[in-house]
This record gives structure tokens, C-alpha cells and sequence, in this order.
């Protein structure tokens, strides 16, 4: 049975998750861990609960969700997976950075991963389908865990809400048909975990998200 660990990181209050179950394997997704202090949350919550991380992946590329990255490559001696369509995302994180005023920023590996649509990623006894679902970043990505009835969907959803649409390689068209014709094809139970923001579940959203109607 895996277990969801939130932590709320950085300047834009991203989300970043561990996953484990117990086996004492873990993956950490979208690490934003940025200040020195959050890196140390990260890592003492992984030794005291004797956790093994064995993948590094990210939803999608944008500033926030890899701020981590180089921390965690380095700390645990792993490599990055992410969609490769991401690439050109990955790439311009030096210059948001600069946009932002956001000094030392450690720059992230080159991922030597690259996941598709209806891989899945595996760590102990536990299992994470990929859903390619571009809109927000053209190489979004979301890990489905079936058998637990949860998704960490990135930027894809938010409780009442959606991702931006407005960032290069982003489209509304994308967005609205990833959401509509893959997040809601999920049971309405399944519990979604955000990017940013409190959990939902694809039922709620499905009655009230604005993205059905476009608004």
C-alpha cells in the first residue's frame, strides 16, 4: 500500500511528493525543496522513516517542481525521468529564474529517463501508471496508482481550478482535452493530488471544475 507524503516548498508553494510503501523504497516527485532548511525537511523525513529512494521524477519542468532536482540527484544517486517533450522547459529554468529574481538556482541533471504514455514506474510492491497530459507544459506528465485510488497530477488539476495556460509550449485546447478526455475518464473516487493547493477527487471536479464548459 503506498503512502503520500506532501511537503509545501519555495516561493511559488509547490508541492512535492514522496511515495512509499513498505518495502522502505520511495520515489520523490517534483522535489521544490529550494531553501536550505527544506532540503533538510526532505531528507530527515526520508532517514526517519528508513526510506530508500530509487527514482527522481518529474511531472513537468517548470521552475518550481525542480528547484530540487540537483539536491536530490546528488544526494541519492539518481538519475532524472521526465517526458521528453519537457526538454525545451528544463532548458529555460535558468532564465525563470532570472525573471523572477530567484538567485542559486542548482542546476538540474539532463534526464536520462524519458516516460511515456502507459509506462509504468515501479518501486517495492507498488506501481505509478503514466498519463501524458501536455496543456500546462507541452511534456506534462501524471503518475496514476490504480490500486490505491490516487493521482499526483501535477499542474494539471487544482481543487475548483486548472493550470495556467499562458507559458510557452502551454495550450488551452491541450489542457481542456487532457483534462476532459483523460484525468475525468478516471473513477470519480480517485483521489487527486495537486501541484500546488489541497487534494481533491475527479467526482468533485467533474461537478464544478470551469474547465468543462471552458468556462
Amino acid at each position: 500500500m503506498i503512502k503520500v507524503q506532501k511537503f509545501t516548498f519555495n516561493p511559488f508553494q509547490e508541492n512535492t511528493y514522496v511515495l512509499y510503501d513498505e518495502s522502505g523504497e520511495c520515489v520523490i516527485i517534483d522535489p521544490g525543496c529550494y531553501e536550505s532548511h527544506e532540503r533538510e525537511t526532505l531528507s530527515q523525513f526520508i532517514q526517519e522513516n528508513n526510506l530508500k529512494p530509487v527514482h527522481l521524477l518529474n511531472t513537468h519542468c517548470h521552475v518550481d517542481h525542480v528547484f530540487g532536482n540537483y539536491f536530490v540527484s546528488q544526494t541519492y544517486n539518481l538519475q532524472l525521468s521526465c517526458h521528453r517533450l519537457d526538454l525545451p522547459t528544463l532548458a529555460l529554468v535558468p532564465k525563470s529564474c532570472q525573471m523572477y529574481g530567484i538567485p542559486g538556482y542548482q542546476l538540474s541533471p539532463e534526464p536520462t529517463v524519458f516516460l511515456e504514455e502507459g509506462d509504468v514506474v515501479e518501486f517495492g510492491k507498488s506501481k505509478l501508471k503514466v498519463i501524458f497530459g501536455p496543456g500546462h507544459a507541452p511534456g506534462h506528465i501524471a503518475f496514476y496508482a490504480e490500486e490505491e485510488s490516487f493521482v499526483i497530477n501535477g499542474d494539471i488539476l487544482f481543487k475548483g481550478s486548472f493550470g495556467r495556460y499562458d507559458l510557452p509550449g502551454a495550450s488551452f485546447e491541450d489542457l481542456q482535452k487532457t483534462i476532459l478526455d483523460k484525468m475525468f475518464m478516471l473513477p470519480e473516487h480517485t483521489v487527486v493530488y495537486c501541484g500546488h493547493g489541497p487534494e481533491t477527487t475527479i467526482g468533485q471536479e467533474k461537478l464544478t471544475n470551469p474547465i468543462r464548459t471552458g468556462f
